[in-house]
C-alpha cells in the first residue's frame, strides 16, 4: 500500500499507474496493468499484473481487499486497461468484478486486441455496472505503459527502441572499432535497467565480433530481473558458439537472424549450442529488417532494444521501423572513426526521419536525448 493514502481521483490514477509499472519487464506478452479499488473515498484494495500467467490487476485488487477484510460490494475500481472478458490462463476480470459487487469501473485505456476490445465494458454495463473512461491525462499515462503490447497487437511487430552512445562529433567507435567506453558508468547502468524491461536486445554480427557482449541485464541494484532474449543479426552466420552470450543461454535465449538460406554447416553448431537460427528473406537490408521484426513478433517479442551496429541502425531507421530513440552523447571528441548509422539513407532531407519531440536530460557527464517517433 502507498505511504500516503490517495484521496482524490487524480491520486487514484497516480497510484494505479505506479502499481502497473511494477509489472514492466515481467508480464510480456501481456500488458502491464494496475488497479485501485476504492470505497467511500478510501482505498480498500490494490493490485497489478505481476507476471504472465498470474492474476490480473483487477483480481489482485479484489484479493487484496479480502486480505484486508474489506467488502468490495458497492466499490469503484480504477484500472489502467479495460477488464478482459475471455478465459485464458486466468478467468475473465469483468466477471470477477460483477461477482464481487463492484458498482463502478473507471478505465484509462482501451485494449486493442479483437478478443478483448469493448467486450469487458459491454458485459459490465449489461450487468448494471457503471462504466466510464478516464480523462486525458490518466489515459495518456496508461497508454504510455503499454506501447509494446499495443504495437504487437496492432502490427504483429515489436516496439523498437534505438539506443546509441556517441561522441560529440557523432562517432560510436574509433577507426579500429573500439567503443569501450564512450558513455559513462551511469549511462551504462541505465541501459542495463532498460534491458531488464525489454523482451529482447539486438546487435549486428560486427558488434558481436568486435565487443563479444553478453547483452544481459546486470548492475540493476540487486533486483531480480527477467533477462531479455539476445538477437544477433548475422546474415552470413559468422557467429560461433564461443561467444560470451552462449555462456548463459539457459537464462537468456539467443536468436540469430540469418540470410534466406543459412549454411547448414554454420547453423548446426549454433543450434547445438542452443540458439535458434531464423532464416529471413528480403531484397535489401531494410526489407530484411522488416521481415525480421515480423519473425520476432511471431515469437511474442513485443519490445526490442536495438543496441549496436551502424549498419543495423541504418537499416532500422531507413526502413521506418524505429519507434523510439535513446541517444547518449558523451563529452569526448574522436576526430574520426565509425559513424552512428551507415547505409544509403535518403537522397534528400525531405526523406529524413523527423523526430516530433526531443527530450534532453543529463545522465552523469553524458547528455541523453530521448524521442518518441510514433505512438501506438
Amino acid at each position: 500500500m502507498s505511504a500516503v493514502q490517495p484521496t482524490t481521483e487524480a491520486d487514484f490514477w497516480q497510484r494505479a499507474i505506479q502499481l502497473a509499472k511494477n509489472g514492466q519487464g515481467w508480464t510480456s506478452p501481456n500488458p502491464a496493468v494496475g488497479a485501485v479499488l476504492v470505497k467511500d473515498g478510501q482505498v480498500i484494495g490494490e493490485g497489478w499484473h505481476h507476471r504472465r500467467g498470474e492474476l490480473h490487476a483487477e483480481r489482485e485488487a479484489l484479493a487484496d481487499a479480502a486480505r484486508r477484510g474489506t467488502d468490495p460490494k458497492g466499490s469503484t475500481i480504477y484500472v489502467t486497461l479495460e477488464p478482459c472478458a475471455h478465459t485464458g490462463s486466468q478467468p475473465p476480470c469483468a466477471d470477477g468484478l460483477i461477482e464481487a459487487g463492484v458498482t463502478e469501473v473507471v478505465i484509462a485505456a482501451e485494449d486493442p486486441t479483437e478478443k478483448t476490445r469493448g467486450i469487458g465494458p459491454s458485459r459490465l454495463e449489461a450487468a448494471g455496472v457503471k462504466v466510464r473512461w478516464a480523462e486525458e491525462q490518466a489515459a495518456e499515462a496508461a497508454l504510455a505503459l503499454i506501447q509494446d503490447f499495443r504495437k504487437l497487437a496492432l502490427t504483429g511487430k515489436p516496439l523498437v527502441t534505438l539506443k546509441m552512445a556517441m561522441s560529440l562529433d557523432g562517432k560510436v567507435a574509433t577507426r579500429t572499432g573500439d567503443s569501450k567506453w564512450i558513455s559513462g558508468q551511469e549511462s551504462r547502468a541505465l541501459v542495463h535497467r532498460w534491458r531488464a524491461e525489454m523482451d529482447a536486445v539486438a546487435v549486428g554480427s560486427g558488434t558481436l565480433l568486435a565487443d563479444d557482449p553478453r547483452l544481459t541485464a546486470r548492475h540493476t541494484d540487486g533486483d531480480p530481473v527477467r533477462q531479455p532474449a539476445r538477437v544477433i543479426f548475422d546474415s552470413k552466420l559468422v557467429s560461433t558458439p564461443g561467444a560470451a552470450l552462449f555462456d548463459d543461454i539457459g537464462d537468456a535465449p539467443v536468436l540469430i537472424i540469418a540470410g534466406p538460406e543459412p549454411d547448414p554447416e554454420r547453423a548446426a553448431p549454433l543450434e547445438a549450442a542452443g540458439a535458434e537460427v531464423i532464416p529471413v528473406a528480403g531484397e535489401g537490408s531494410e526489407a530484411r529488417f522488416r521481415v525480421a521484426m515480423e519473425a520476432l513478433g511471431e515469437r511474442e517479442i513485443g519490445s526490442l532494444l536495438l543496441e549496436g551496429g551502424p549498419n543495423l541502425a541504418g537499416a532500422a531507421v531507413s526502413g521506418g521501423e524505429v519507434d523510439r530513440t535513446e541517444i547518449f552523447v558523451a563529452p569526448v571528441l574522436l576526430g574520426g572513426g565509425h559513424s552512428a548509422t551507415e547505409g544509403p539513407g535518403p537522397e534528400l532531407m525531405e526523406g529524413a526521419t523527423r523526430v516530433p519531440e526531443l527530450r534532453v536530460s543529463r545522465v552523469g557527464q553524458d547528455v541523453l536525448m530521448s524521442s518518441t517517433i510514433r505512438s501506438w
